[in-house]
């Protein structure tokens, strides 16, 4: 629901406004009448927040917070009017505890970051504008119903008590700066600018393709009619309600509908208002239907987007920015491109973070990328039986949710994270972690605002414990965490995970030589660990190392501290590939697994599969691989052979031809095969080895009928028109180890008929986890094996800041070997 929108020439009075801000001990001043003219005032950016213009003026790290949550912070700015007369003014969000004036009259006061406020007040000539944004130390000491249990996430129990975001506040997980200031838009016109409030827009998909838009709106001073709302070529007259507002239902026959990315196009349609020869763009909103497949158990969850089964695979959005916390659109592009690039078509905002703006949701709208929505409520055990605290979490909710009523990209909403695995697992009952917050507040706020976007009580949930895996909604750290073997994800019948796959995900190398060695204790601050226990994520990280490649991280750090981290990087893309296929194959019990985490917080080897910096890591392009939505795969199912999976996520189904090759030291055919299949549409299909090759081999190596015949399988997909190699697919059935030799790698980079840079690849024998290494480009894959015989021709992209006239110059590394340059004539 957008709740307020002005005339198309009306300005907004704040959008050019001067803001000071001024950090003061707690209750140092109490009304803008004791603000001191000598005070220490610095320019702020609103909306914003009061770490991010501390930082800008040189006051604030982000590497060493500064706490501001024991402080009020002031902010100022003079207001003119656009016209004498009275006023509207509007804020998405203040974070957290407000109080605000004009011209020393009180305003507003404000209790909760998610809140949005309006009020209407008589503007007949400037005025000084004036919040302070009051030190929340002292609320988190007010005392409320008595905690069935408590939680080690946060450092400050108080939160439960307090509606503000845990960012900051969690140890170990990101650096403590703590959100404080105006967060969100605000929005000051005259009242006859305005044209409409409380605007909804609510668009459905039926099963027979027709599209339904219902609008409704509350009228502005600004508002002149009759009109009528346009959408798709269709217009239907709008007609006022018992309510007084204005209200009209169109059908749309056939209607293009809206699908993520993976499976078809996004397609928006403009939704605007239409009268006295003018039209105003209200939204741009898309027609899909979602649905939940519990399976034939009932235990399950996977998604079904206009009937289809739609595998939802992407990771845990955090911020874009944790000091600024912004919610604009060139903020948020950047991030969520690469999303799309690495085909997630899923992000979960989580209960621990900050939810995002409408910007956020119509990029994603834009970008096909669907988004599971937590609502802000994370490990507490929130006081709901406090009649004050669930009115205040209901309006929450129906503000935050509303203002996405237009969006497609909404697809899950959640009552919040690991409350109910947090009682759970202190030993409680299930009637006593279980409560009216998530069965009864939350969706019946959610029901009303989105009725089209199914409810999940709480991540994880669903299962005996709801921590267990193979029912509902899990997070999985079977492999990760608890250093379970790669068999584990199959084994745990994992049904969707919200949360996954979690590494200490080491950064590109140039963003390792601006950060520390990797035995610097300012290295191990950048490294994600969970409060009181006794090892980190990097300890996890090399557990796999050691059981992937059969050498002890230990040696490798102390010798060779660089191919330490190369391993490292190399194993975090090796379980991400290896992990999706097991949980994409047909026949797989998962619905959709989201990893932890899409981006760091802080520099340093972080959650993160992309940086702090925009940089993606090499979990990133594993991933990009993982989710692509043609794909090959191949699993290891012991006596029954290799098996090969194709996956078709697209829209149309296509022939093609599939190749395997057996290898013996990685470059000698022993045996092989190929042939030409159909493949469906939104379809998948599973071939075993042994019918490509047209015979019994042990491709596995599981039968041992003497000796090892080859130490490498390599499977790959073409188009069989064309020749072109659409994606491959490797095993090495005696270990990753057994088939590392040193392979010969010819590298030339060439421009590309459209101004663009590509990186031509060949090896005498299969190579390991090749990573390519150019301070100028990016390219767009790595970490990958790289297959004897064949070319690969991999795009490289020109890096932030680079110059228009400069050429690739860097390297290609195979893992354990050595360096191959290249440079561009």
């Amino acid at each position: 629901m957008i709740d307020l929108a002005t005339l198309p020439e009306a300005a907004n009075r704040l959008a050019e406004a001067d803001w000071q801000l001024c950090v003061t001990p707690a209750n140092t001043w109490t009304t803008p009448a004791d603000l001191k003219a000598d005070a220490d005032w610095v320019p702020a950016k609103v909306p914003g927040t009061a770490a991010a213009a501390l930082e800008a003026a040189g006051r604030f790290s982000r590497e060493a917070p500064t706490p501001l949550h024991d402080k009020d912070v002031w902010y100022r700015c003079s207001v003119a009017p656009s016209k004498p007369g009275t006023h509207v003014f509007r804020c998405d969000g203040l974070a957290t505890v407000c109080e605000a004036w004009i011209d020393g009259a009180p305003l507003l006061t404000c209790d909760s970051m998610y809140q949005p406020l309006q009020v209407e007040f008589d503007l007949e000539r400037p005025a000084e504008l004036v919040f302070c944004f009051r030190a929340l130390t002292p609320h988190f000491a007010r005392k409320g119903p008595r905690a069935r249990w408590r939680t080690r996430l946060a450092d400050e129990p108080g939160l439960r008590m307090v509606r503000s975001t845990l960012l900051g506040h969690m140890p170990g997980w990101c650096p403590s700066v703590h959100a404080v200031g105006p967060w969100r838009a605000m929005t000051l016109a005259a009242r006859s600018d305005v044209l409409l409030h409380d605007l909804s827009i609510r668009s459905a998909l039926h099963e027979d393709g027709t599209g339904q838009l219902s609008v409704s709106l509350r009228p502005g001073d600004g508002f002149a009619g009759p009109a009528r709302i346009a959408c798709a070529g269709i217009e239907a007259p709008l007609q006022r309600q018992a309510d007084g507002k204005l209200a009209a239902t169109l059908e749309l026959p056939g209607i293009e509908p809206w699908w993520p990315h993976t499976h078809g196009t996004p397609r928006l349609h403009e939704v605007r208002l239409v009268g006295e020869g003018r039209g105003v763009l209200l939204a741009r909103t898309g027609f899909r239907r979602i649905e939940v497949d519990r399976g034939p158990d009932g235990n399950g969850f996977a998604l079904l987007v206009n009937g289809v089964p739609v595998f939802c695979r992407g990771a845990v959005w955090t911020s874009a920015d944790i000091c600024a916390l912004p919610g604009t659109a060139d903020a948020y592009r950047p991030w969520l491109e690469l999303a799309r690039d690495a085909h997630m078509n899923m992000l979960r905002i989580g209960g621990t973070m900050a939810p995002e703006s409408s910007a956020f949701f119509e990029l994603c709208d834009a970008l096909g990328i669907l988004v599971w929505q937590d609502l802000p409520f994370a490990n507490f055990d929130y006081p709901a039986s406090d009649p004050d605290f669930a009115a205040k979490v209901a309006r929450e909710t129906s503000d935050l949710l509303g203002g996405t009523s237009a969006s497609p990209s909404l697809a899950v909403i959640c009552g919040g994270s690991e409350m109910h695995q947090q009682g759970a697992m202190m030993g409680l009952a299930e009637e006593r972690w279980r409560g009216a917050l998530t069965e009864e507040i939350l969706p019946g706020a959610a029901a009303s605002a989105r009725p089209d976007v199914p409810y999940v009580p709480n991540s994880p949930s669903g299962g005996a414990m709801p921590f267990s895996p193979n029912a509902g909604i899990a997070h999985y750290y079977g492999v990760g965490a608890y250093r379970r073997p790669l068999e584990d994800a199959r084994r745990a019948h994992v049904r969707f995970a919200g949360e996954c796959l979690a590494f200490s995900n080491v950064p590109e190398p140039g963003a390792v030589s601006e950060t520390a060695p990797c035995h610097h204790p300012d290295w191990k601050r950048g490294v994600p660990r969970d409060r009181d226990v006794g090892w980190d994520f990097e300890d996890v990280r090399d557990h796999y190392v050691r059981e992937l490649y059969g050498v002890d991280p230990l040696d490798l750090r102390y010798g060779d501290p660089a191919s330490y981290l190369d391993h490292g990087r190399a194993a975090v893309a090796e379980v991400m590939e290896t992990t999706f296929a097991e949980w994409r194959r047909k026949g797989s019990s998962c619905g959709g697994a989201l990893v932890w985490t899409f981006q760091d917080l802080m520099p340093g080897a972080g959650w993160g599969v992309v940086g702090c910096d925009g940089t993606p890591k090499s979990a990133w392009h594993g991933l990009r691989r993982a989710f692509a939505p043609l794909r090959l795969t191949v699993t290891d199912e012991g006596t029954n052979g290799l098996d090969i999976h194709l996956q078709n996520d697209t829209p149309a189904a296509r022939a093609l031809r599939v190749e395997i090759a057996c290898l013996r030291e990685g470059h000698m055919a022993v045996a092989s095969g190929g042939e030409v299949v159909e493949m469906p549409a939104h379809g998948s299909l599973t071939l075993p080895a042994t019918r490509l090759i047209g015979a019994f081999f042990d491709t596995t190596y599981a039968f041992r009928f003497g000796p090892p015949s080859h130490d490498c399988v390599h499977v790959r997909v073409l188009d069989p028109d064309t020749d072109a190699v659409l994606d491959e697919a490797f095993h090495f059935p005696l270990g990753r180890k057994a088939s590392a030799r040193g392979a010969k790698i010819s590298a030339e980079a060439f421009a590309t008929a459209d101004g663009g840079w590509c990186l031509r690849l060949s090896s005498d024998r299969v190579a390991q986890s090749v990573s390519i290494r150019d301070e100028a480009f990016l390219a767009l894959d790595n970490w990958f094996h790289l297959a004897p015989g064949h070319v690969k021709t991999v795009a490289l992209r020109r890096r932030p800041g680079t110059p228009g006239d400069a050429k690739p110059q860097g390297q290609v590394l195979p893992l354990g070997g050595q360096p191959v340059p290249y440079a561009a004539g």
